[in-house]
């Protein structure tokens, strides 16, 4: 039996078959692809509808070497969506780095103060986080007539199926699920005066969504069904780590998600100060926070040396011996125009000595990344009063063996390295789970 996982993160996607070869999982890639976001004017907006053709292609490939094809599932990042009126998509599809949410974040503090959303639902205070793109759309006349709204897993699972539904990993990314029901937040939803008929029932991870529409079937010429996977990647990162016991884990790509399970959500003060958030796993709570990752690496490389692979900027970032450290989850960082420039105008204003070469610039950039590793999991460990030996990390941060010393030595902890495609494979145990294999 053949299930395929796609994948897609905010810099690419993935299309990966699995099936079971005795008690071991067997994975082929058969496709992978670009992504990004675009500048549409002064906005940063996704391309959905070219994301949408990459995963009927990378379908296409896969259903021409495993024709019976079981079932399909997609996971993708968090907080962004379509918006809907009826069957209409309204656009563009605003990208969690627009800067639209500047003033509706103080417009939703103004009705709920962000002690009380915390404390109702958990979720640490990204500017992206759903609940505010919602109110901006809002404050910007977008609400009027719509009638739902699907984030980008649940969009594209719908542009295959014709079936509307919405899964409970990705919308624990929303901020606007509480905390003790695992639902939709009914209060929220009515203060800030959202169409309470956008926000129905919620799926689980491994439930049925249908079948590929007729049209598709017979284009593409196969007939799996599609499911719902832990629809959020991390979700599906973290189901695929194989713990003897349970430990912290870092999800290592554009974004690092440093967490641990637990039973329930951590709603306290000292979880809300620490900036920890709560977001939903297969049968757990993840109790994680969300660090700045290789976005950083990746803008400077970009910015410098695009023709450079990563594996010749670590060995240029270990030479280098430059160590001075920036606060990596910093705002200015989070989408600068100019990376390089960031860094520098925040060193010098720490009255840092100032990198001289690009290497110096990835080392500190690694630096960075592994000291902000070792506070969150500081705060991670008094928070939950358990102290840990051991730290996970997956995604495709876990193959650069440098960053990985270097969490070991910040952290204190012994580093496993799980150097796999965790989202998929998580994504395609949900799938294999859900026939019974």
């Amino acid at each position: 039996m053949y299930c395929l996982a796609i994948d897609i993160g905010a810099s690419g996607g993935r299309h990966i078959v699995g099936w079971r070869e005795g008690k071991e999982l067997a994975t082929r890639e058969v496709y992978r692809f670009e992504n990004g976001m675009k500048r549409e004017g002064n906005r940063t907006v996704w391309d959905v509808d070219s994301l949408y053709r990459e995963v009927v292609q990378g379908i296409r490939l896969a259903a021409r070497e495993f024709p019976d094809l079981k079932s399909i599932a997609i996971d993708t990042w968090g907080a962004d969506y379509v918006l809907f009126r009826g069957n209409e998509e309204l656009r563009p599809v605003y990208a969690y780095r627009d800067g639209r949410t500047d003033i509706s974040i103080p417009k939703v503090h103004e009705i709920l103060p962000f002690t009380e959303l915390y404390e109702r639902t958990g979720m640490q205070l990204n500017r992206f986080n759903t609940v505010y793109q919602l109110y901006s759309d809002k404050l910007s006349g977008r609400l009027e007539g719509a009638t739902g709204f699907l984030m980008i897993p649940e969009y594209l699972a719908w542009r295959l199926t014709g079936v509307f539904a919405k899964e409970y990993t990705n919308a624990t990314t929303t901020g606007l699920i509480s905390a003790q029901t695992g639902e939709f937040d009914r209060g929220i939803i009515s203060r800030l005066g959202l169409p309470e008929k956008m926000f129905p029932r919620l799926c689980m991870p491994g439930e049925r969504i249908g079948r590929l529409r007729k049209e598709l079937r017979e284009e593409l010429g196969t007939d799996p069904e599609v499911l719902f996977a832990a629809t959020h990647d991390t979700a599906s990162a973290v189901y695929a780590i194989e713990m003897k016991k349970n430990a912290p884990y870092i999800s290592s790509g554009t974004w690092s998600l440093l967490g641990v399970k637990t039973p329930r959500p951590l709603t306290d003060e000292k979880s809300r100060d620490a900036d920890f958030s709560n977001e939903g796993g297969v049968g757990y709570n993840r109790y994680q926070k969300n660090i700045t990752g290789m976005w950083i690496v990746q803008c400077l490389r970009s910015e410098l040396c695009p023709d450079t692979g990563y594996g010749e900027i670590t060995r240029l970032a270990e030479e280098s011996g430059y160590r001075e450290l920036f606060p990596v989850n910093d705002r200015r960082f989070a989408s600068p125009e100019s990376m390089k420039k960031a860094i520098e105008d925040y060193l010098s204003e720490a009255g840092k000595p100032a990198p001289k070469t690009p290497a110096d610039l990835f080392s500190s950039a690694f630096h960075s990344l592994a000291a902000g590793y070792a506070e969150a999991l500081r705060d991670l460990e008094e928070n939950t009063g358990v102290t840990y030996t051991e730290l996970y990390i997956v995604g495709g941060g876990a193959k650069n063996a440098y960053l990985n010393r270097l969490t070991e030595e910040y952290t204190g902890k012994r580093v496993i390295a799980l150097p796999i495609e965790a989202t998929a494979i998580g994504n395609l145990k949900i799938q294999l789970e859900h026939y019974g294999e």
